[in-house]
């Protein structure tokens, strides 16, 4: 019988086994050795292994376009992806891709360089979106919105281009939670981000490889490998966005009761149509009560 990349990850009991085991990719190489980063690195894999397995994110794919912004979460997957594929539970070509989206004072080199210097073939895309967004969006509105569509738009382009099958983005549990509870609060829906969707023209898939990794683990992953992170000063300069809220909410949920964001998560696996109110999910005016005369 075939092992899942689960059983297979679950096999290897530390860092120190994984290089017994035929070694870890290079740009591990100046990784901690400690036993608490071990840990670390071990659970990220096998939530990443554990999404591939639920999800059938590795049927009939064979070659991944991987969002790069810069920022820890999509350092953190590539690094992950590199870290199963050295192990060949992974097999599937990578390509690292970046849109330089003309933000003011982005550091052009430091993606390109990182990418070189670890032997990863990328692609480095320009296009100004920065202007688009200021320009269209209100004084005082947040800017996510119409950003993300026109990088998504874009990257769907480039996935084309490079004949990949699947575009990779770097969120985690907390951002699929952020995404349903606005949905909740601000769009009177039910929804989140999944961890695999098919674009609108039916020739791409979304995969989320960290949709079960925490971000509080990504960032101590982040900062144990030392990554060149950029931060966003278009997004990351506005306050009060609804997002933000919705983290801090969460935050408080999680720190005065330890382990709901995992049961939260888990919830959304676990959906009743029947004890919802959608009579398009669930055909409510058919229900009838059986005559136990009949």
């Amino acid at each position: 019988m075939t092992m899942t990349i689960a059983a297979q990850i679950d096999d290897i009991q530390d860092a120190g086994e994984v290089e017994e085991a035929g070694g870890s990719h290079p740009l591990f190489a100046d990784a901690p050795r400690s036993v608490s980063f071990n840990k670390l690195r071990k659970r990220l894999l096998r939530n990443v292994r554990q999404a591939f397995d639920d999800f059938g994110m590795l049927k009939g794919q064979k070659r991944w376009l991987v969002g790069l912004s810069g920022g820890k979460d999509s350092y953190g997957l590539l690094a992950l992806l590199l870290d199963l594929k050295w192990r060949g539970l992974l097999p599937v070509e990578l390509i690292a891709c970046n849109l330089d989206q003309g933000q003011p004072n982005f550091p052009k080199h430091i993606l390109p360089d990182y990418l070189t210097k670890i032997g990863m073939p990328h692609r480095i895309e320009y296009r100004d979106t920065y202007s688009i967004v200021k320009e269209k969006v209100p004084e005082g509105a947040t800017y996510c919105s119409l950003c993300s569509r026109l990088r998504r738009g874009n990257l769907y382009r480039i996935a084309r281009e490079e004949g990949c099958d699947a575009l990779l983005l770097g969120h985690h549990r907390e951002d699929i939670l952020e995404t349903f509870f606005m949905n909740f609060f601000h769009g009177g829906r039910l929804a989140g981000m999944p961890a695999k969707l098919m674009n609108d023209e039916g020739d791409l898939m979304v995969l989320r490889p960290l949709a079960y990794c925490a971000e509080d683990d990504l960032a101590k992953f982040a900062a144990a490998m030392e990554f060149p992170i950029i931060p966003c000063d278009l997004c990351g300069s506005q306050d009060g966005l609804q997002r933000n809220a919705m983290k801090d909410m969460l935050a408080d949920i999680e720190r005065r009761m330890p382990g709901r964001k995992d049961v939260m998560l888990r919830a959304l696996a676990h959906v009743n149509p029947s004890h919802l109110l959608d009579t398009k999910l669930f055909d409510f005016s058919g229900l009838t009560v059986t005559d136990p005369s009949s």
